[in-house]
């Protein structure tokens, strides 16, 4: 059965990441879904430059404010893509939300492909990803295979991967290992999975409604595991292997592993939501992922970050929630 799919991109300051993520959605083998893009209060003149490509391309748009595109817009227009102006930057789960409430307004939505604006597509990734959900009626959120855009051999996770909530650190199942064209084990890499890869997420409605929307607290990461672990006992999570993505990884915010690399803003949200997620749902973990983070502040301290070492001292001695 046919189920009409809302594909989200948040855009910030990254229209042409945007834009070439948009042409390999054109090319999609799913005939039934529309686009949304969320412009989280870009300066580069982001929604002139998306505007210009739909009509190059001759793909119908529509343009509201958040106050009307969270109303549904124009029930009686039906775009290909639709785009949706933010005065400020709501962050990951703020950007996505309004596109989610969009589609909740409008009542015609199954599902949410919450995609990266930093990523390309092969066409068979949301039929794939549909396919799993249907199978499964359980499945509340399913991922992709996300490979790197830049090495295509790499895998960045296969759907997701497990938070070691003692360590307070996430590791994506497949990290790392080189693509070898062989049949990836689906069963294994759902059963070790506790949370979905955000680059590419798609939610069932009845998920969206039962749960509720993406925690905006965070701003940056840690949205996916707090979604997962709010939906426990209700629905499950899976994984589509032949749903392939091409994530940049960090294009917009600097992420990275390397402290040497790492943007402020990037580092800043990584430790500040570590803390807050530890302290919402596994508060007996607290004094090891504070040694943890501890080892951090030393880190930054050896590469000579003398900035970033005082921001993880003042976090953590902060009351974040």
């Amino acid at each position: 059965m046919l189920s009409q799919v809302m594909i989200i991109l948040v855009n910030w300051n990254g229209w042409r990441d945007t834009v070439e993520c948009l042409e390999s959605l054109q090319k999609l083998d799913y005939p039934d879904f529309r686009v949304v893009v969320c412009n989280n209060g870009s300066s580069d003149d982001s929604l002139g430059q998306i505007r210009s490509w739909a009509d190059s391309r001759a793909v119908s748009w529509a343009e509201y404010q958040r106050s009307k595109a969270e109303a549904g817009g124009l029930h009686a227009v039906d775009p290909q893509l639709t785009l949706i102006s933010i005065e400020e930057n709501l962050g990951f789960a703020g950007g996505n939300n309004v596109g989610i409430r969009y589609g909740m307004a409008r009542g015609d939505i199954s599902y949410y492909w919450l995609l990266n604006n930093d990523t390309v597509v092969e066409p068979a990734a949301l039929t794939q990803m549909v396919l799993r959900m249907q199978n499964d009626q359980t499945v509340g959120i399913c991922g992709s295979t996300i490979r790197l855009y830049h090495d295509h051999e790499k895998i960045q996770a296969l759907g997701g991967g497990h938070y070691y909530h003692w360590l307070g650190l996430p590791w994506h199942y497949g990290r790392f290992i080189r693509w070898d064209r062989r049949e990836i084990n689906q069963e294994q890499a759902e059963a070790r999975m506790n949370y979905v890869e955000g680059a590419s997420m798609l939610v069932s409605k009845q998920f969206v409604e039962q749960v509720g929307l993406m925690c905006e607290d965070y701003f940056l990461y840690f949205e996916e595991a707090d979604w997962a672990i709010r939906a426990k006992g209700r629905f499950r999570l899976g994984y589509a292997s032949r749903s392939v993505v091409y994530h940049k990884v960090g294009r917009s915010i600097g992420t990275s592993s390397n402290p040497l690399t790492i943007s402020y803003t990037s580092d800043y949200f990584n430790i500040r939501n570590r803390l807050m997620f530890t302290r919402r749902f596994y508060p007996a973990a607290l004094p090891t992922v504070w040694l943890v983070i501890v080892a951090a502040f030393f880190v930054r301290l050896c590469c000579g970050k003398w900035d970033r070492a005082m921001m993880i001292f003042r976090l953590l001695f902060s009351k974040t929630k």
